[in-house]
C-alpha cells in the first residue's frame, strides 16, 4: 500500500452509507506515481471528511476503466499538524494578505518555529526575506497583528471543527461576537457556512433531536425544496418526508412549526407552508400588479403617424400584430409581449422606445425610460438591437454581494416613466418584488419574453402566472420573420413548441443540419464539424456547444476537455495551471457563474482568459468579458468554468450565431420539451444537431416539467375580487 498526506478539498459524490468520491491535494507521498502539490481523486468509505482539513491516507492507486486515475483509500487518520505545517498553512491562508505558499516557506526557512513572533515583534524582520517588498511586508504584518487580536476566537473556532478558511471568514464577518452567535444558535450562520458543516459541529455537543436543530432542519428543508422545484410554498407532507429521508427525523414536528410561525420564520396559509420572505414577496408582487392593472389606459392620438415616421427613419416595416403590441405597451400601465424566436420581440422594444420619445418630445432617455434584463448577455442584446443602454436588474438595483441586499429598495426608490424588461421568463419571485420595491409605481411596465422557455432558476413562475390571470394586456406574437426562404430554426422552434415535428428534422436546410450518429460517435463527428468550420473561416468565438448535462461521455465536462484541445491546445507559448480537475490556459473561453456588481459581471457571462500568473497570490488570472477586464484571485476560481460547452440552462437569455447540440438517449432524464426548445431557440444563424433522432423525438414529445406551486395568479385575482 501507498501513503499520501495532504488536504481534502471537495466532495464529488457521497452515498448514505458513507462511500465518498472527492478531490485531495497531495503534499507528501511515498509513491513515484504521483507528484507533490497535485490534486487527485480519492475514493472509499470516508465518513465526515471535512474540506481544507489534513489527512494521512493509506491505499492503492488504480486506473479505473471509466473514471481514470484514482487513489482507493483503505485506511485513514487525521494527523496532528506539526508546528512547521501549521505556521506555513496560516501564513499562506487567505487571512494573511500578500503571502503565498512560496513566501510562507521562505519566511519559515529564515525564522523557523519563531516566524510568527518575529513578524509580530518588528515588521522590518520581514524585509530580510528574499524577494520581500515594503508593501508586501506591511500587508503581512498588519494581517498577523489582526490575527493575534482574534487569537482566542480563532482557537475556539478551529477547536470545534471549522476549517481555517471558514474561521477567517467568520472572524471577518462577526468579529468578537462570533462566540455568542454560535453558543446562542450555530444555525444562524447558515447564510455564511455550509449547513451540513454547521450541523456536524452542532451534533458534536448536542442531541440530534434538539429543538434548535429540528427548527433549523425544517427551515433548511424548505429552502432546499423550494429551490429544487421552484416552488413558492410547500405541502406539509413534503417537509416531513424530506426530514425523514435525508435527516432520519421521525419526530412530530407540529410544535416546531408553531414555534417557527411565532418567530415569523414561516407562514401557513390554507395548509400551504411558506418561508416568510417568499410569502411576503408574492403578496407584494400581487399588490403591485393589481395597482398597475387598475390604472386607466392612456390615449395615444398620433400613434400611426409616429410609427410611420419611425419605419421610414429606421427602414423597418412593422406587421399589424407588432404595431398592435407597440401601441398596447404605450397605452397601458402594465402589458406583456411574448413570442418565439424570430417573431421580432427586440425590434418591437426599439419601436416602443422610439414612439415614446416622439409622444413626449424627448431626445434621449435620461431618467425616463429604463431597459432591463435578468442577465448581462440579454442586456447586451437589447443595447445592440435598440442602440440604447440596458442594464441587468441586479446592477440597476445596486446589489451588495457581501450583505446580499439591494441598495435601491423601498427606502431608496427610483422613478422611471417607462420600464421595459426582456427575458421575463427568467425572473423569479424575489427579484420581481425587489424591482417593484426599488421603483415608484406610477409608471408603465412592459414585460417581454417567451413563456415557453425554461422558468427561473429560483422560485416563482412570474410570466406564466401573469398571463394566466387574463387581466393583463397580452400580445402573443405568432408570425415568424425568416432570414431566408430556407431558414428553418424559427420554424423548428415553433414546431417543438406545438409538438408537431416530422421527417423534416432530418433534411438539411440553409441554417440547419441533423447529423445522425450513434452516441459513441458524437464527439468524433463534432471534431469533424469544427474542422469544417475552421476551413470555412467561421469565427470560433461565434460557435457555442450546448448540452443538457454535465456528467457522462457526452456531458459538458467531457466535451469541454475535448473542445479545449481543439480551440485552445496546449502550447509552450501559453501559460497554464491546474485548479482542481480543470486546466486553465491563456486564451481559454470561460463562463462566469455568479453575479458580481463590483466587476460588472453576471451569471452566464462568457469571456476569455487574457493573462495567467500562477505564482501571484493576488491576481492569478485575468478574464476579458467583451472589454470588461476582470482579475481573479485563487479563492475565486471556483466561480468560473470552461465555456466551450455550456448547459442549456446557462445559455438562457443569450444568443449565439452558431449552435452545435449533441442529442443522445444518455441524456434521458433531461430530455423534455421546454429544455430542447430553449436550446434550439438560442441559435441565430445556424444549428447543428448531432446524435440520435429518437432522443430528439423523446424530448419533443415529453411535455414533462415540474408544475411549480405558486399563488401569484390567485393573489392578483383576490385583489380584484376584494377591491374591485
Amino acid at each position: 500500500m501507498n501513503l499520501i498526506k495532504g488536504k481534502y478539498k471537495k466532495t464529488i459524490f457521497e452515498s448514505d452509507a458513507g462511500y465518498l468520491v472527492g478531490l485531495f491535494r497531495v503534499y507528501e507521498t511515498d509513491s513515484q506515481d504521483i507528484e507533490k502539490n497535485k490534486t487527485i481523486t480519492i475514493t472509499g468509505y470516508l465518513p465526515n471528511f471535512k474540506a481544507d482539513e489534513t489527512y494521512l491516507l493509506k491505499g492503492i492507486f488504480i486506473d479505473h476503466i471509466r473514471y481514470g486515475f484514482q487513489f482507493e483509500v483503505h485506511e485513514f487518520e487525521k494527523p496532528k499538524p506539526d508546528e512547521k505545517e501549521s505556521i506555513i498553512e496560516l501564513l499562506a491562508s487567505s487571512f494573511i494578505k500578500g503571502c503565498g505558499i512560496k513566501t510562507a516557506e521562505k519566511i519559515y526557512n529564515l525564522y523557523g518555529n519563531d516566524s510568527l513572533n518575529k513578524i509580530k515583534e518588528n515588521k522590518d524582520n520581514l524585509l530580510l526575506v528574499s524577494g520581500m517588498t515594503e508593501k508586501k511586508a506591511s500587508k503581512i504584518y498588519d494581517s498577523i497583528i489582526k490575527y493575534y487580536k482574534a487569537d482566542d476566537d480563532i482557537t475556539y473556532l478551529k477547536k470545534i471543527g471549522f476549517s481555517l478558511n471558514d474561521t477567517m471568514k467568520l472572524i471577518n464577518l462577526y468579529g468578537s461576537n462570533i462566540k455568542d452567535i454560535i453558543e446562542n444558535n450555530i444555525y444562524d450562520l447558515s447564510e455564511d457556512i455550509e449547513f451540513k458543516k454547521l450541523d456536524s459541529i452542532f451534533l458534536q455537543f448536542n442531541n440530534k433531536e434538539a429543538e434548535k436543530r429540528i427548527n433549523a432542519l425544517i427551515i433548511h428543508t424548505m429552502k432546499e425544496l423550494t429551490f429544487k422545484n421552484g416552488d413558492i410554498y410547500l405541502d406539509k407532507i413534503e417537509i416531513i418526508i424530506y426530514l425523514e429521508q435525508v435527516y432520519n427525523i421521525t419526530n412530530n414536528i407540529n410544535e416546531n412549526l408553531e414555534q417557527l410561525v411565532l418567530k415569523k420564520e414561516i407562514i401557513i396559509e390554507n395548509e400551504d407552508y411558506y418561508l416568510t420572505n417568499d410569502y411576503l414577496d408574492e403578496v407584494y408582487n400581487g399588490d403591485c400588479i393589481y395597482k398597475l392593472i387598475k390604472e386607466k389606459p392612456k390615449i395615444i392620438i398620433k400613434f400611426d403617424k409616429y410609427l410611420k415616421e419611425i419605419e421610414k427613419k429606421f427602414k423597418i416595416i412593422y406587421s399589424e400584430e407588432q404595431s398592435i403590441s407597440i401601441k398596447r405597451a404605450l397605452e397601458n400601465s402594465i402589458s406583456i409581449i411574448t413570442g418565439s424566436p424570430g417573431t421580432g420581440k427586440t425590434t418591437i422594444i426599439k419601436g416602443i422606445i422610439e414612439v415614446y420619445k416622439k409622444i413626449y418630445n424627448i431626445s434621449c432617455l435620461d431618467n425616463k425610460v429604463l431597459l432591463l434584463a435578468p442577465t448581462g448577455r440579454a442586456a447586451k442584446k437589447i443595447t445592440e438591437t435598440t442602440g440604447y443602454q440596458a442594464s441587468t436588474i441586479h446592477r440597476f438595483l445596486k446589489w451588495d454581494k457581501e450583505r446580499n441586499v439591494f441598495k435601491i429598495n423601498e427606502f431608496n426608490k427610483q422613478h422611471y416613466k417607462l420600464i421595459i424588461i426582456d427575458e421575463v421568463s427568467m425572473i423569479d419571485n424575489h427579484l420581481l418584488a425587489s424591482l417593484f420595491k426599488g421603483n415608484k409605481l406610477h409608471t408603465q411596465i412592459v414585460f417581454v419574453g417567451d413563456e415557453y422557455q425554461l422558468p427561473s432558476v429560483r422560485p416563482g413562475l412570474i410570466l406564466n402566472d401573469m398571463i394566466n390571470t387574463d387581466l393583463i394586456i397580452h400580445t402573443s406574437l405568432k408570425n415568424i420573420y425568416r432570414q431566408s426562404e430556407n431558414s428553418f430554426i424559427p420554424i423548428l422552434a415553433k414546431d417543438i413548441k406545438e409538438v408537431n415535428i416530422n421527417e423534416n428534422i432530418l433534411y438539411k436546410k440553409d441554417d440547419y443540419n441533423f447529423i445522425v450518429v450513434p452516441s459513441y460517435k458524437i464527439k468524433d463527428i463534432m471534431k469533424a464539424v469544427l474542422v469544417k468550420c475552421k476551413e470555412k473561416n467561421i469565427n470560433e468565438n461565434k460557435i457555442q456547444v450546448l448540452a443538457p448535462m454535465y456528467k457522462g461521455e457526452n456531458g459538458i465536462d467531457n466535451l469541454n476537455l475535448m473542445l479545449q484541445n481543439i480551440f485552445n491546445p496546449k502550447s509552450k507559448k501559453k501559460l497554464e495551471f491546474k485548479f482542481g480537475n480543470i486546466i486553465f490556459r491563456n486564451g481559454d473561453k470561460v463562463l462566469n457563474l455568479i453575479n458580481d456588481i463590483d466587476f460588472n459581471i453576471s451569471n452566464g457571462d462568457i469571456g476569455y482568459i487574457i493573462d495567467i500568473n500562477p505564482y501571484n497570490k493576488d491576481d492569478i488570472l485575468t478574464v476579458d468579458y467583451d472589454g470588461n477586464i476582470v482579475p481573479y484571485k485563487r479563492e475565486k476560481l471556483n466561480t468560473i468554468i470552461h465555456a466551450y460547452a455550456i448547459s442549456i440552462h446557462k445559455s438562457q437569455g443569450s444568443e449565439f450565431d452558431h449552435i452545435i447540440m449533441p442529442i443522445t438517449m444518455a441524456y434521458s432524464r433531461m430530455l423534455y420539451n421546454k429544455l430542447i426548445y430553449t436550446g434550439i431557440s438560442r441559435a441565430k444563424k445556424s444549428l447543428i444537431l448531432i446524435g440520435e433522432p429518437k432522443a430528439f423525438e423523446k424530448a419533443v414529445y415529453n411535455n414533462y416539467s415540474v408544475i411549480r406551486k405558486t399563488k401569484l395568479k390567485q393573489k392578483i385575482l383576490n385583489n380584484i375580487n376584494n377591491n374591485g
